[in-house]
């Protein structure tokens, strides 16, 4: 069967069909036919039986007894039988002798059927047996003189029809309609299954399953979550990086089949199938993950037939970006640190040509002392490597832009909130950073300077970032947060205090914003430690 075409399959399945359909009605059909020959057999005995009881002459020689009437009654009797082609005709009297039966052999002798007792009786009836030459059909007739008065018995017996003689009675019938049965369901077969495999572009069943396979794979491959939907609303696409992404471990193939509402109740697909509006680009919050969505009609002969959603991580987009980031802040810090330590150098090699050397040795230790006091209370008072390594690197960066970054003595952080991880901390507060190192960078001030606080009190984080630099009007105050406003004039702008809006939003924070233009502004962003 494997190495059959579909054509092939249909048209034997469609034979197999049509032959045990034949088997099963020929079955009820012939059941009927040998029950109604049954029956006209039997009617056709007691007419024959009646007929013979009833002829005066036969009546006259069985009541007379005479030595002629045996070979009378046999000779009428069997004209009767052959004309009617009945199987025997036997006339008994009331002895149970035979006068009449087709082997000659018989007559005279004495029957000891005990079938005949009800006709000894006066009854009428039909019954079956089972004689020499199988299964007969017998009527029972009593024989009555002219006073009523019973003299004999006529019995008629037909052989019982069977298969072969049903087959032989409606072999025409039978050939010509099974034919014709099976000549035009071959032909509407062939054309169902050419349609069929039209309809399938021509593609055998086992193609169609490889290739639903192979879809279905491909779909598990792509690194963005996919989900499709038809009209009904039932999933007909859900791949596995859709089921790690919304928080659905099991098998993907187990939502296949199932309505989108029951597996994401706050979907926006059915708009999407309804409308038939694409929606691109808009950013959702999901699961505890920020994704990038695109959902998007799916049409046929410009019909909409379902919607599929198309959605990217984007935390892991942001991570993947904070590490391009920090390899950047890396390079940056140790060209600062370069720089840095090339004035040092040349400050102690003046002090020691002049022969200042205990100058130039107080000079390399007050500023050795320093760094170890940096390095060493950043690491002290935060836990992890590289919030410490973050702030460390924008000191250095302010020096190299004569901005004084301080860190709070008193800042300190022992845990991320929940939700949020160093990937976040260090979006977070590089961009709040950068964003005063750019404000300082518009003023011309001498004492730049930037405060940065983070503590621990009574179960919140609190995170301020406060500059002494240009300052903002409220109506560029109320729109730092969107993406893509800046008020420079350069690309690659405008992204990052959105970013730190989605930061805050996935640790259920809140952040406040004080700025008084040509004075300052301050960041204030608040989290609750202990918050679900």
């Amino acid at each position: 069967m494997r190495n059959l075409t579909m054509n092939e399959k249909i048209v034997l399945m469609t034979f197999f069909i049509i032959a045990f359909s034949f088997f099963i009605a020929g079955i009820f059909v012939i059941s009927n036919l040998l029950k109604e020959q049954e029956e006209d057999y039997g009617q056709r005995a007691m007419l024959i039986a009646r007929t013979i009881s009833n002829m005066p002459d036969l009546v006259q020689q069985l009541e007379s007894k005479e030595a002629n009437a045996m070979q009378y009654i046999n000779k009428t009797v069997e004209e009767v039988r052959v004309i009617n082609k009945a199987e025997y005709i036997v006339v008994m009297d009331m002895n149970r002798i035979r006068y009449s039966h087709p082997a000659e052999k018989q007559l005279g002798t004495r029957s000891e059927s005990d079938d005949l007792n009800p006709a000894f009786n006066e009854h009428y009836y039909i019954s079956k047996a089972k004689g020499s030459i199988g299964m007969v059909i017998r009527a029972f007739v009593p024989i009555l003189n002219q006073d009523k008065k019973q003299i004999g018995v006529v019995v008629v017996a037909y052989p019982m029809p069977t298969l072969l003689t049903i087959f032989s009675d409606y072999a025409a019938e039978i050939s010509i309609t099974v034919l014709l049965s099976m000549v035009f369901s071959m032909w509407g077969a062939s054309l169902l299954a050419s349609h069929i495999k039209k309809r399938m572009f021509g593609l055998e069943p086992e193609e169609i399953a490889q290739l639903y396979v192979e879809r279905q794979e491909t779909f598990n491959a792509i690194q963005d979550g996919i989900i499709a939907v038809d009209n009904e609303m039932n999933i007909t696409i859900f791949n596995a990086k859709a089921g790690n992404i919304l928080g659905k471990y099991d098998d993907p193939a187990h939502y296949i089949g199932h309505k989108i509402f029951d597996v994401l109740p706050d979907t926006r697909l059915p708009e999407i199938v309804e409308n038939g509006t694409p929606i691109y680009n808009q950013e959702l919050y999901i699961n505890k993950h920020s994704i990038l969505s695109n959902r998007i009609p799916i049409q046929v002969d410009g019909k909409n037939v379902g919607a599929v959603a198309i959605f990217k991580d984007l935390t892991e987009v942001r991570q993947l970006a904070e590490e391009l980031t920090g390899v950047k802040a890396f390079v940056q810090a140790l060209r600062v640190q370069t720089h840095e330590h090339k004035n040092k150098l040349h400050t102690i090699a003046g002090l020691l040509q002049l022969g200042n050397t205990e100058q130039a040795l107080s000079y390399l230790q007050a500023h050795k002392e320093t760094d170890d006091n940096n390095a060493q209370f950043l690491q002290s008072r935060f836990f992890h490597e590289h919030i410490s390594g973050l702030l460390l690197s924008k000191i250095s960066r302010g020096k190299e832009l004569a901005i004084d970054v301080e860190i709070d003595e008193e800042s300190y952080l022992s845990r991320f909130p929940p939700y949020l991880d160093h990937h976040d901390f260090v979006v977070l507060l590089g961009n709040l950073i950068e964003n005063a190192f750019d404000a300082l960078q518009d003023t011309t001030r001498e004492d730049k300077h930037i405060l940065v606080s983070i503590a621990e009190h009574d179960n919140m984080l609190a995170i301020m970032v406060s500059d002494n630099g240009c300052g903002m009007d409220e109506q560029v105050r109320q729109h730092i947060f969107e993406n893509g406003f800046s008020t420079k004039a350069t690309e690659n702008r405008g992204i990052g205090l959105h970013l730190i809006q989605d930061i805050i939003h996935k640790g259920n924070g809140t952040i406040e914003v004080e700025s008084t233009k040509d004075i300052g502004t301050s960041f204030i962003v608040l989290f609750d430690m202990e918050g679900e």
